[in-house]
């Protein structure tokens, strides 16, 4: 596959495109994203689907901007789907045709049970793990549902509830009752196979109602990507956001330019969520983009390597010149002979052993503060796969790293006990310390830590007795 690859999406509404850069095999990063509201289904659904000329216009121009990017970067391979609007649209063959014609873009129709197997496999692959979970997309058109159970797709169906579609149709004429009964009615035939306690929310009303809850909450972590609640526990705003007055969405924490659309959106999500039985709700920020990019890139599967994280594999490609084994070797083997003294979780080891193979990023950017630039570019960048604490904790290791650890600071309340944090960053700072042999032995006897293979190395052992213990023991050099 290409080293860079765009994908351009086009909905109802929006059209995106995201430029993917491959660093190696499987690792990869979003280079840039765009997006540009075109309302490609305006007009559309009240007049049989058809394509009203402006709207064609608008996207047109669109995608001209985006081919003006795609030779800006170099892209050297262009992916377009399109989705509900064309797919409902008698006259659609006219504009692929224009946009083929033209611009030299190959825009293909994707079916409505298409679109929500590249949504499960974004999810599938993009969020921490989940047993079984089901994704809900929402888009301008209609909404996609893929059910993921045990690492694979297992049903998958489109709804032709969308969010311009039902401003169009119920919104624009002041009739909530009917959007209301519009979505129940399509949702009456819905197969209880698509069940879930989980629900992984795709699709830009979604994550901007997962903003508006960030913001509430005063999280901590400003990326939407991964970001979970309880329904429960915010259902009321959604119906309120879903309900409220045109002219009261300045009240809601939501960007004005999601006023158009917000409250059809809310209300969508409101009641398939509770048709569902969904309690507990996962923010995707990747979606259909970046399952057809995956799709390409992982075929003829569709999911990564048992242990294969593609962020942290490519903050390692791009950031590390140099990767040395034995401080992750010897980070696990001390959390192990130490376990009589820690007593952590067994779970924080996997956090521990990511922060030994990502503690030096920041050393692209020179020798001081390499630890904070390092624990800033896992926050901003290690996108996929770890929940927010599990990224607040990563970064957090690698920031104290064996330093006073006085307080938390502002991810209190995603990180596990103060004491947890000084054990941890303890560890890291002990295993970077002695990552200068292949051959260091560890045990600890009475109360004292014996590391075996460092004794003539004076720096070292200087290095070991200023990082601050978390607990009264020896550390001895044999």
């Amino acid at each position: 596959m290409p080293r860079r690859v765009a994908v351009i999406d086009l909905g109802s509404n929006s059209a995106r495109m995201a430029i993917f850069e491959r660093t190696s095999r499987l690792g990869f990063f979003i280079l840039r994203e765009y997006k540009i509201k075109v309302r490609l289904g305006e007009g559309a659904y009240e007049n049989g689907g058809v394509l009203q000329d402006a709207a064609m216009d608008n996207v047109f121009c669109a995608f001209s901007e985006f081919k003006h990017f795609i030779k800006l970067y170099k892209v050297n391979k262009v992916l377009c789907a399109g989705t509900s609007a064309l797919r409902d649209a008698p006259n659609s063959s006219v504009f692929i045709n224009r946009i083929k014609n033209e611009l030299g873009l190959g825009l293909k129709i994707i079916d409505g049970k298409m679109e929500a197997f590249y949504g499960g496999v974004a999810a599938l692959n993009l969020l921490s793990p989940l047993s079984e979970a089901t994704t809900i997309d929402i888009g301008g058109g209609s909404t996609e549902l893929a059910k993921i159970k045990d690492g694979k797709i297992i049903d998958t169906i489109s709804l032709n509830i969308g969010t311009v579609r039902l401003k169009e149709l119920f919104f624009d004429k002041k009739d909530i009752s009917g959007a209301a009964k519009f979505i129940d009615d399509m949702l009456s035939n819905l197969p209880n196979g698509f069940n879930s306690a989980n629900i992984i929310a795709i699709g830009g009303s979604l994550r901007a109602i997962s903003n508006a809850i960030m913001q509430i909450k005063k999280h901590p972590l400003k990326l939407v990507h991964n970001y979970s609640y309880e329904l429960k526990e915010h259902s009321s705003f959604i119906e309120k956001l879903a309900f409220a007055n045109v002219f009261d969405l300045k009240d809601f924490p939501v960007k004005k330019d999601r006023y158009d659309t917000i409250r059809e959106g809310a209300m969508i999500f409101s009641k398939v969520a509770k048709r569902l039985g969904g309690k507990k709700i996962h923010t995707s920020g990747a979606g259909v983009r970046e399952g057809i990019f995956l799709s390409n890139l992982l075929r003829p599967g569709i999911k990564f390597p048992q242990n294969f994280n593609p962020s942290l594999r490519s903050l390692q490609d791009r950031f590390i010149e140099t990767s040395n084994p034995n401080t992750p070797k010897y980070a696990k083997i001390l959390f192990d002979v130490l376990k009589p003294l820690h007593k952590l979780d067994d779970k924080y080891a996997n956090e521990l052993v990511i922060a030994s193979k990502l503690y030096s990023l920041g050393r692209f950017l020179g020798f001081y503060s390499e630890h904070a630039h390092s624990s800033y570019i896992v926050q901003n960048g290690l996108n996929y796969g770890y929940t927010h604490e599990q990224k607040a904790l990563i970064s957090a290791i690698i920031f104290y790293q064996g330093k006073l650890i006085s307080e938390l600071g502002e991810f209190k309340e995603l990180l596990p006990s103060i004491d947890e944090v000084r054990w941890l960053s303890f560890l890291l700072g002990l295993a970077k310390a002695v990552n200068i042999s292949d051959e260091m032995e560890f045990s600890f006897v009475n109360h004292a830590l014996h590391i075996k293979g460092i004794k003539n190395f004076f720096m070292v052992k200087e290095s070991i007795k200023k990082l601050v213990k978390p607990s009264i023991f020896a550390i001895t050099f044999d």
